[in-house]
C-alpha cells in the first residue's frame, strides 16, 4: 500500500515536470508551424516521443486501470491532439503536489510549536483537525489527477473497438497467408527429398536387381548391395517422415521428441514440460529441430544449447549457438518458423550479431 502510494506520488510529480517540457514543445511547434507550413518531418516525431515518454510514465507509476497505450496505437496527428491537452493534467498535479508540501511544511511547524509549548490546547485540537482535512483533500487529489490522467491517454491515444477489430483481421488474414506458405513450403521440401533422394535411390536399387537377374554369377554380391541399398533407402524414408511429423510427439510427448532431436543432432537440449495442447507441442518441436539444423549446417562445430521452460500461459524456446552469428531472419527457415509461432498467436524473435552468438527465442501461449 505504502509502496503503491510512493509510485503515485512519484508519477504525479514527473507528470508535472514533463507538462511543462509539453507547454514548451507546443509553443516551439506553434513558432515551427509559422515559419514553415508543413513542419512534420520535425515536428510529429517529438510529439511520438514525449507521448512515449507519458505512456511509460503512466504504465510504470500510475497502477489501476486499462493498460496503458502502445507506441503503435496511436498516430501522429492524436499524439499532438494528447499533449495539447495533456499538459493541463500535468499542471492541476503539480498544484496539488504544492499543496500537499506545503500542508506538510506547515505540519511540521505546528509540531514544532507543540513541542515547544507554543500553541494552546485548543489551538492544537483545531491545526490537527484542519491538518488532517488537507491531507485527505490532498490524497483524494492526487488520486484523482491519476485517474484523469490514464483516462485522457486511454480516450485519446488507445484505439476504439473497430480499429482493434480491424487490425485484429489485418493479423489473422496476414497469419493464414504465412501458415499456406509455410505448408506449401514443407510440401515442396517432403517431394524434394523424396525425388532427390528416396527415388534416385530406388532407381539404383531397380539397376542392382536387374544385374542382378542378367548376371547370375554376380548374382550374390549385386543381392548383398541391393539390401544394403534399400536398407539405406528405408533410413532416408523414416528421416523424411521425421522431418514431417515425429510421432513420438503423439505418443510420448515434447519432451520425448527432444531427446530424439539431442541424440541425433549432438546438442544439449534442456526441456522440463508437460503435456502441452497438440499444436504448441508441433510448433515448439519444429522451431528447436529447425533452428538445430540450421545452427549446425551454417555454423559447424559450434556449441548449441537448447532450453524449454513454461511459464502462467506461455511457453518460451530458447536455441542459443556460439558461432559466427550473422542468421537472416527473412531467411526461408526462419521465417517459415516466424509464420508458424504467429498462426498461433505468438512470435519468434532473432538475435544474431555479426560475430555471434545466435539466439532463437519463440513465445507460444498455451493458455
Amino acid at each position: 500500500m505504502i509502496a503503491t502510494a510512493g509510485r503515485l506520488f512519484v508519477g504525479v510529480i514527473i507528470g508535472a515536470g514533463t507538462a511543462v517540457a509539453e507547454i514548451a514543445f507546443l509553443g516551439w511547434a506553434a513558432l515551427v508551424t509559422l515559419v514553415r507550413p508543413r513542419p512534420a518531418t520535425t515536428i510529429e516525431p517529438l510529439a511520438r516521443h514525449l507521448v512515449e515518454v507519458e505512456r511509460r510514465r503512466i504504465a510504470r507509476y500510475l497502477p489501476g486501470g486499462p493498460a496503458a497505450p502502445h507506441l503503435d496505437d496511436y498516430t501522429s496527428r492524436r499524439a499532438l491532439a494528447y499533449l495539447g491537452v495533456r499538459w493541463i493534467v500535468g499542471l492541476l498535479g503539480g498544484v496539488v503536489a504544492l499543496l500537499f508540501l506545503y500542508g506538510l511544511a506547515t505540519g511540521v511547524v505546528w509540531a514544532r510549536d507543540l513541542l515547544v509549548g507554543r500553541s494552546g490546547a485548543l489551538l492544537v485540537i483545531a491545526q490537527v483537525v484542519g491538518g488532517l482535512v488537507l491531507f485527505f483533500l490532498a490524497v483524494q487529489g492526487f488520486l484523482g489527477v491519476a485517474a484523469l490522467d490514464r483516462r485522457l491517454a486511454q480516450r485519446m491515444l488507445v484505439p476504439g473497438d473497430r480499429v482493434r477489430y480491424e487490425r485484429r483481421i489485418s493479423e489473422l488474414a496476414a497469419s493464414r497467408a504465412g501458415v499456406v506458405a509455410a505448408v506449401d513450403a514443407e510440401r515442396r521440401r517432403i517431394e524434394r527429398d523424396l525425388h532427390d533422394g528416396v527415388q534416385q535411390r530406388l532407381v539404383a536399387l531397380g539397376l542392382l536387381l536387374g544385374q542382378a537377374r542378367r548376371r547370375p554369377d554376380r548374382s550374390a554380391e549385386l543381392v548383398r548391395q541391393a539390401h544394403g541399398e534399400a536398407r539405406e533407402i528405408l533410413d532416408a524414408l523414416r528421416d523424411v517422415a521425421w522431418r514431417a511429423y515425429p510421432a513420438d510427439l503423439d505418443t510420448l510427448g515434447l519432451a520425448e521428441a527432444l531427446s530424439r532431436v539431442a541424440e541425433r543432432s549432438g546438442v544439449s537440449i534442456t526441456c522440463a514440460v508437460d503435456r502441452l495442447p497438440q499444436a504448441v507441442e508441433t510448433a515448439a518441436y519444429f522451431v528447436v529441430s529447425e533452428a538445430v539444423t540450421n545452427a549446425t549446417k551454417h555454423a559447424p562445430g559450434s556449441r548449441v544449447t537448447v532450453n524449454v521452460v513454461t511459464t502462467d500461459q506461455e511457453v518460451r524456446v530458447t536455441v542459443t549457438d556460439d558461432g559466427p552469428g550473422g542468421a537472416d531472419p527473412s531467411g526461408g527457415g526462419l521465417s517459415g518458423l516466424a509464420r508458424r509461432a504467429a498462426a498461433l498467436d505468438g512470435r519468434l524473435t532473432v538475435d544474431s550479431p555479426p560475430g555471434g552468438p545466435t539466439t532463437i527465442l519463440a513465445v507460444l501461449p498455451c493458455g
